[in-house]
């Protein structure tokens, strides 16, 4: 194992958003205020003067690229909710190092040609256990550690609040500004990712492993995709959670394009717990994409036809029907199409039966209803560009639709977004979750606005037929949307493992 040394990003003065440039994507600033946000309409040049943007692009690349981001098993500090930063007394618990065993069995048929490890002791063994009996050396690297803290390192969270008062609490519901010790911790650590990415994508590989933090995880996905400082906490890294991204080069060269694969598909169930980021919620959609239709490998574009599910989408729909049982959901949504309408049926069955255990019980009523404003199919096809076969192309295959069909698209989904959030206000003091399902395009599409995107960032995300995407909205539906996971398949095969219960939230940096 040999290692590389810190980077020189630690300037108090780094600008609030630090996203990096991608040139299929604008340069603008997403301002969060009260989980409103507002365009800040300029030109591309004063964009990226005010954001610091000038010169921060990915180096161009040969070939594609997969990095595969893992958090560290659960460590003893974890575990005593005490505040770790960048320190190294902390280490695995029993239970740390089987999610890293079971992480090591999720990854065990994928070929990598490189580990890069953070030094720190929880990271660094969860490599070890990861990477097995891989001959080639583990890379570690200073860049890598965990949020530096300073002062709060150590501490219980009662302390914190107790000793540093206001700058706790700015800590906890405004990150991107909390200052301490004459330092902004997640501005320098968006600058840090940025030399974590220049180091891992000049690296002769096309198959990179990185496991590090829950911080440093968030900011190198963020960054990857063109996210600001806004978004920390907001795409959660749970102990051991498992992040994809796929770096595809452009032929005229300059900054590759970027799409994020998977986001935090976790040794646990994705549904099981009932926190995000360490904070309670009760109010959560789950976004289903319908299973494989028959009349799917007839269609040009990705599952677009209008055919029943096939043996497999109705094997999936199942799946997914019992990975749910561990919610009580209230509603399932769905547009009109077969396959929609079909998974949507059977989630719902398997979910009013799951507590009807004698001959005489009643079964649960879970309301259900089709919305036509979740049919984006006929949009797709309007495309006069071929997008066939792409289905399951993780470089982001919205990429290669007519932009006026990405226009109907987007404005589509933000009607089926509001939908989402009105079912999800019904009974305002009661847990509410909202099931919807329909064709990964809109879900993509809906995660967008969830975000306070642009059609812009549709080529950026990627979902398979049957996965699952979680939002939680610890605020309430008027709040910002907390993503717990995007494009989780475990239930379906790809990176099998066993759905248990999570008995903690494992959030903790």
């Amino acid at each position: 194992m040999y290692s590389i040394a810190a980077s020189s990003f630690f300037n108090p003065k780094l600008p609030k958003n630090l996203p990096f440039h991608n040139p299929n994507r604008p340069l603008f600033a997403i301002v969060r205020s009260s989980s409103v946000a507002q365009e800040i309409d300029k030109s591309s040049e004063e964009r990226t003067e005010s954001l610091g943007l000038k010169g921060l692009e990915f180096p161009a690349m040969k070939g594609a690229k997969r990095v595969v981001l893992v958090r560290h098993g659960q460590s003893t500090w974890n575990a005593e909710g005490r505040i770790q930063g960048s320190s190294d007394f902390s280490v695995l618990t029993s239970k740390g190092e089987s999610q890293a065993e079971t992480s090591r069995q999720m990854l065990i048929d994928d070929s990598f040609d490189i580990c890069f490890s953070s030094p720190l002791r929880r990271s660094k063994r969860t490599a070890e256990i990861i990477w097995g009996a891989r001959e080639e050396e583990i890379i570690t690297d200073s860049d890598m550690r965990e949020i530096d803290l300073y002062s709060f390192q150590g501490l219980l969270k009662h302390e914190g609040k107790a000793k540093y008062g206001e700058a706790f609490r700015q800590w906890q519901i405004d990150a991107p500004n909390f200052i301490i010790d004459g330092h902004y911790p997640v501005r320098e650590l968006w600058a840090r990712a940025k030399s974590c990415w220049d180091k891992i994508l000049v690296h002769e590989s096309k198959s990179v492993l990185v496991v590090a933090h829950n911080a440093v995880n968030q900011a190198l996905v963020a960054t990857a995709i063109g996210l600001g400082t806004e978004y920390f906490r907001i795409l959660l890294q749970s102990n051991c959670g498992v992040s994809v991204l796929d770096f595809t080069p452009q032929p005229e060269g300059g900054t590759p394009n970027i799409c994020l694969n998977r986001l935090n598909q976790t040794p646990g169930s994705p549904v099981a717990g009932g926190s995000s980021a360490g904070r309670k919620t009760s109010k959560r959609i789950v976004l289903v994409c319908h299973g494989v239709s028959e009349s799917d490998l007839e269609s040009s574009m990705p599952y677009t036809g209008n055919g029943p599910l096939n043996m497999l989408g109705n094997i999936q729909a199942q799946k997914i029907a019992e990975l749910l049982l561990d919610l009580k959901v209230n509603t399932v949504v769905s547009g009109t199409k077969m396959a929609s309408v079909e998974t949507a049926d059977t989630i719902t069955k398997v979910q009013e039966a799951a507590d009807c255990l004698g001959a005489d019980c009643i079964p649960r009523y879970v309301e259900t209803k089709q919305i036509p404003d979740l049919d984006v199919e006929s949009i797709l096809t309007q495309s006069k560009k071929d997008a066939s076969g792409l289905q399951n192309v993780s470089s982001g295959w919205l990429n290669r639709l007519d932009d006026d069909v990405t226009t109907s698209l987007w404005d589509q989904s933000e009607k089926s977004w509001k939908h989402l959030l009105y079912e999800l206000s019904k009974g305002a003091d009661q847990d509410n979750v909202v099931i919807a399902v329909g064709h990964p395009a809109l879900h993509i599409a809906m995660m967008g606005h969830c975000l306070n995107l642009t059609k812009e960032w549709l080529g950026s995300f990627h979902l398979n037929a049957g996965s699952i995407s979680v939002i939680d909205f610890p605020d309430g539906p008027s709040g910002t949307g907390v993503i717990r996971c995007i494009n989780y398949t475990a239930h379906l095969g790809r990176w099998s493992i066993p759905i248990t219960r999570s008995t903690q939230a494992d959030e903790e940096y």
